[in-house]
């Protein structure tokens, strides 16, 4: 592979900046290494005797990696990473020399200032102390000169006051009620089970340039202003097309850093809008696919910069024009190596398949709520529901072969074998095949594709973490629920029918394979008692229902008070979100668009008033000018609605009460203000408009 005049290896590049198992194998005693290994593969306890030397073996790798610092790489509770470096130096005497120190202390436990990052509460206001705690299952990598060491956050009790550790929590709960549900089924050889992650990340490269000269971009990720393009993405942009010079040499230079960090970048494609692009890498398990995530978005905003490019991560930087997401595959797999996901050849008789199915649908269906919250932020609200993105709510495709099955099944018929239907493109030098009935349908939120499930509601700047949380809990409730079952039964095979039948009696509902874009399954969805969620804020309030509160509390993954903490978090999230986009749509509105109307609007009427004195025909240039003088009119006038409105946002002292205000009326406001600025766009000279353009920022790259 040849980047520029350089050879690229891949196999001699790969997880070189990583301190992966390999290096682990390499420079540690057999007995640290295998100590280490078992805890790492197993989720065993950490034996404290190994700490030092895994920590001196680290030190010298890292070293020998340029690395002149080291950090504890944590993730707050705000979709971004954070770290305090530390140098390895440290001076040993009176005559000023020096040496090279990383104890076992500083690899297991660093203090961080924790008053910068959001706790809901969890940290007392007088206390700036956050402690981070070396998670040894995500291996430690160097960057930019500092060995980055990734760590759980919690505060001076104990409470996780980050992503990670709920996540290597919910880990434990789903693997532990998993085993259990396997040995009711005569499993005696599995001990673990690991969740599985392929997260896609879809993202937009703009020219820095125009980026720079964009306010909305540069403040809020996303354009508060901006008229439909004449081309959009009706012609060549395409999933499959041809990725532009500019574009595949930033994801070349993109490939060779993530590689250099142990991150398989896999695949790499445009999507569907212009400009846009998605990177889809290996699976991994949860854990490190979540860290590798974040990896992922990091290295595409410094990468993308050295290239002359922005990356926007925003769930919709352009409207009506595609979003973005971070659609999450997910599967189960055994310590043994199988995927409990997997059909196999029959999946009609294989009853540990269609009981995994049965246990995805009850969790759905149950905590619907739960999973539409995982997703919810104020830049998905302005993605979900439209171009390509699922709605705000919650249903399963399974397609028709599984579904058929099922309710088989349930109605009291055997586990026959069902034919598959052939596929003939009516060309005879190229062979039929089989259809796939599980094919993905891209308007359902959570889909089977074959072995996996794919919840494609993420937002695309969001952290993975929250959502795979949710994903582990409520899976481990059905497999808890499974496992208790068929524990007390006497006929397993018998009481696995039963499971069946009663999850398609109690849950079915939650399964459509039809288009969920329609307005039709929006009426349906309500008519089968699905919870429709439109927004954030109503998903957020989801926290406060007792049996999620019990849910999270029964298997240790939130308690009670880490649980009210997130959710003020988010409230508390989505109203600064808000209070940022309508300052800033203000300031542009008052200081960019409005005056150079006026100056547009000058412009027009002085050529009026000249070619009137002149006695030609002015009608229509007179209609234009009237057009053109009633819009700056209202445009001004809706920034000062705005303006009302956003400030009558601090008379709510309750945080949901604000939070439904930002998003219903002050949101409503900034629509309308929109509207007529992205209207009079249109008519108003290229030269006077204050901003590049839709069709700059889309198609000059």
């Amino acid at each position: 592979m040849k980047r520029g005049s350089e050879q690229m290896n891949i196999e001699e590049i790969f997880g070189v900046r990583v301190f992966d198992d390999a290096a682990m194998k390499k420079r540690l005693p057999k007995k640290a290494y295998e100590s280490l290994s078992r805890t790492r593969r197993l989720g065993e306890a950490l034996d404290p005797e190994i700490a030092d030397v895994v920590a001196c073996a680290m030190k010298d790798w890292a070293i020998e990696q340029g690395a002149t610092h080291y950090s504890h790489w944590f993730q707050p509770m705000n979709n971004f990473t954070a770290g305090k470096h530390d140098a390895f130096l440290s001076t040993t005497g009176k005559d000023g020399s020096i040496s090279l120190d990383f104890s076992s202390k500083a690899l297991i436990q660093g203090e961080a200032d924790s008053s910068s990052f959001p706790s809901g509460g969890l940290r007392a206001t007088f206390e700036a102390r956050g402690y981070t705690t070396w998670d040894p299952t995500s291996p430690a990598f160097v960057r930019d000169g500092t060995l980055f060491i990734p760590t759980a956050f919690c505060s001076y009790n104990g409470e996780a006051l980050d992503a990670k550790t709920p996540l290597l929590r919910s880990m434990q709960a789903v693997s532990k009620q998993g085993v259990r549900l396997l040995r009711a089924l005569g499993n005696e050889t599995v001990s673990r089970i690991i969740p599985m992650v392929g997260a896609e990340q879809e993202y937009f490269l703009v020219d820095y340039k125009l980026y720079d000269q964009r306010l909305d971009l540069k403040i809020c990720g996303r354009t508060l202003f901006g008229a439909k393009p004449s081309k959009g993405q009706e012609l060549d942009d395409h999933y499959c097309g041809r990725i532009r010079i500019r574009v595949g040499e930033f994801m070349q230079d993109l490939d060779k850093n993530l590689w250099e960090m142990g991150v398989a970048s896999k695949t790499k494609h445009n999507e569907a809008a212009p400009a846009q692009h998605e990177l889809a890498p290996e699976y991994s398990t949860a854990n490190i696919a979540c860290d590798h995530n974040q990896l992922i978005m990091e290295t595409m905003r410094t990468i993308s910069k050295k290239h002359g490019l922005a990356c926007l991560l925003h769930e919709k930087p352009f409207a009506n024009v595609n979003g973005s997401g971070k659609h999450n595959n997910f599967s189960l797999c055994t310590d043994t190596g199988e995927n409990l996901l997997s059909p196999g050849k029959n999946p009609e008789s294989n009853l540990q398949f269609l009981l995994m199915l049965c246990a995805f649908i009850r969790a759905v269906d149950l905590y619907a709520d739960l999973l539409r919250m995982s997703a919810a932020c104020a830049g998905n609200d302005q993605r979900l529901g439209g171009c390509e993105a699922p709605p705000p709510i919650i249903s399963i495709f399974l397609g028709n072969h599984l579904t058929g099955i099922l309710n088989h099944i349930a109605e009291g018929g055997s586990p026959n074998k069902v034919a598959r239907e052939q596929m003939d493109i009516g060309v005879e030098a190229i062979p039929s095949v089989t259809k796939d009935e599980t094919d993905r349908n891209r308007t359902s939120p959570f889909a089977f594709t074959g072995n996996k499930f794919e919840f494609r509601m993420v937002g695309s700047s969001q952290s993975l973490a929250y959502s795979e949380v949710v994903l582990d809990t409520i899976l481990a409730d059905s497999f808890d629920a499974f496992a208790t079952r068929l524990e007390g039964a006497q006929d397993k095979q018998e009481e696995i029918r039963h499971i069946i039948a009663d999850t398609m009696r109690q849950h079915g509902r939650v399964i459509y394979n039809g288009n969920n874009y329609s307005e039709d399954w929006v009426r349906e969805a309500q008519h089968r008692g699905l919870p429709v969620l439109r927004t954030s804020v109503e998903a957020f309030h989801t926290l406060t229902d007792p049996k999620n509160i019990e849910l999270f509390d029964r298997y240790r993954v939130f308690s009670p008070k880490e649980t009210a903490a997130r959710y003020e978090i988010q409230l508390d999230n989505y109203i600064h979100v808000i209070q940022i986009e309508a300052a800033t749509m203000l300031e542009i509105a008052k200081r960019q668009i409005i005056p150079s109307c006026i100056q547009y609007s000058g412009k027009i009427a002085g050529s009026l008033r000249q070619m009137q004195e002149c006695g030609l025909s002015v009608k229509r240039l007179q209609n234009h000018v009237e057009m053109v003088a009633e819009s700056l009119e209202s445009i001004m006038a809706l920034t000062e609605e705005l303006e009302r409105t956003v400030n009558l946002a601090s008379s709510f002292e309750d945080l949901y009460a604000r939070a439904r205000y930002m998003a219903e009326d002050v949101c409503g406001a900034m629509d309308r203000l929109r509207t007529r600025c992205d209207a009079l766009e249109t008519v108003v000279d290229r030269r006077d408009w204050p901003m590049p353009t839709y069709t700059d920022l889309l198609h000059r790259i």
